[in-house]
């Protein structure tokens, strides 16, 4: 796929763009509606709609009802939601989730399936290749669209999708190392699907995901934080995923909570990671006393009100929430969004959050930063994925910030979700959710 980049085509490409927004939006429109609606020139749409027409991305709709004078009914142009498919996918640590929605943005299916943390890239690329073909009904048109966006675990480097016939060394992404080289799922799902496959922090997708869809929905400037196996999370700046120089942005999980803690993965200290953990809360509720196997025993326990529970997940909010009220300093989001499995205790871990942010958060930030629980689960990286397709792609570069102009893509109500504000005041504005 490739992208032009003369100052022509960029101008051709804003102008596609523009017109394929306008019939997200709007739904079907005539020629003369897009013209009102676009301000470009007459000529210059004609030749823009007969490209998009040509390409299939754009196709007659219904004729307009009621008289129109002389002459044929205008003819009204629509998305086409059979020109291709988006599919995103997330190579979690223990599982698989993936996502496919059509031009029109229409949502096709989601699938999620476990694994074994140690099962093989082949055998991964296998399984996505199995749940995708699942959930579009064994037929898959990538069309227009032409790429796959993919999330997976740890540090991911930028890597242009036309190289990566270039294999160059195919070690983890976590490891030190040339940070350049494309993953080795990138070149099995390339094989597999025969398009390019764009590649992001599974966490930073997530992040993305519920900026567009989820609980910071139109948000400009969010913080997002995974509490999972692993702890991560991602930052959205004016509108924009933040990478970072070398796709390292979202280290939340490895900033130093205790000078004097545990040996982290990382190399260091007493990271965030070594308290808040799925494995190190577990461990700290079996040193207290509390047998819990894992997290639904402990959300069972935590919502019985087990006082071993509710003090564990009291010090873990803790450490949490300053590790969030110092990157909240530095980078001033309006939203803070906490995901993972460890969100599902609920107000015991969530509370305690809270209270740490805003005794250390700048006073002035206390009552402007709201506080959500996450609500796309473990299809936000997944959604993130094809996110980024729609970034990517030569016609959908620029996907629209806020879910008005996305309306049918997913509907996920959480019952227990709550927006706050950090100091616990009344009037937080709810976490806004799909149409």
């Amino acid at each position: 796929m490739s992208h032009p980049r003369g100052p022509l085509s960029q101008l051709r490409r804003g102008h596609e763009e523009l017109v394929l927004e306008l019939l997200r939006k709007h739904g079907p429109l005539s020629r003369g509606e897009l013209g009102k609606h676009c301000g470009l020139s007459r000529t210059t749409l004609y030749d823009i709609l007969a490209e998009l027409v040509s390409t299939g991305a754009v196709v007659a709709a219904s004729q307009q009802d009621g008289p129109r004078g002389r002459g044929r009914p205008a003819e009204t142009l629509t998305l086409n939601p059979d020109a291709g498919q988006a599919i995103g996918i997330d190579f979690a640590r223990r599982g698989l989730h993936v996502a496919a929605v059509n031009l029109a943005h229409e949502i096709v299916g989601t699938a999620s399936e476990p694994h074994a943390a140690d099962l093989p890239w082949e055998q991964r690329a296998e399984l996505a290749w199995r749940l995708v073909r699942t959930l579009t009904g064994g037929g898959l048109e990538l069309g227009a669209l032409s790429a796959i966006g993919v999330g997976v675990v740890g540090p991911v480097g930028t890597v242009d999708p036309e190289d990566e016939s270039d294999a160059g060394d195919e070690s983890d992404p976590g490891d030190d190392g040339d940070f350049e080289a494309p993953h080795p799922v990138q070149l099995l799902l390339r094989e597999r699907f025969g398009v390019p496959v764009l590649l992001d922090n599974n966490t930073r997708l997530a992040a993305l995901g519920e900026s567009i869809w989820g609980a910071a929905a139109g948000g400009q400037d969010v913080l997002y934080l995974r509490l999972s196996h692993g702890v991560g999370g991602g930052l959205v700046v004016g509108g924009s995923l933040h990478r970072g120089a070398y796709g390292l942005s979202g280290e939340f999980g490895h900033i130093t909570v205790d000078e004097d803690g545990a040996p982290c993965g990382c190399g260091g200290t007493g990271c965030l990671e070594t308290v808040a953990s799925i494995r190190a809360v577990l461990e700290s509720c079996r040193a207290a006393g509390l047998a819990a196997d894992d997290v639904p025993e402990l959300v069972k326990a935590a919502g019985a009100g087990d006082a071993t529970a509710l003090a564990v997940l009291a010090g873990v909010g803790a450490a949490v929430g300053r590790v969030l009220a110092a990157v909240c300093n530095a980078i001033g989001p309006s939203v803070i969004v906490i995901g993972g499995e460890l969100a599902e205790t609920g107000a015991a871990l969530i509370e305690p959050v809270e209270r740490a942010l805003g005794a250390q958060v700048m006073p002035v930030s206390r009552h402007r930063v709201s506080l959500r629980r996450a609500t796309l689960g473990e299809v936000a990286g997944a959604l993130g994925g094809i996110a980024l397709v729609l970034h990517e792609s030569p016609l959908l570069s620029r996907y629209p910030a806020g879910p008005d102009l996305a309306p049918g893509l997913l509907r996920q109500e959480d019952p227990m979700n709550q927006s706050r504000h950090v100091a616990g005041r009344s009037g937080a504005r709810p976490a806004k959710e799909l149409p």
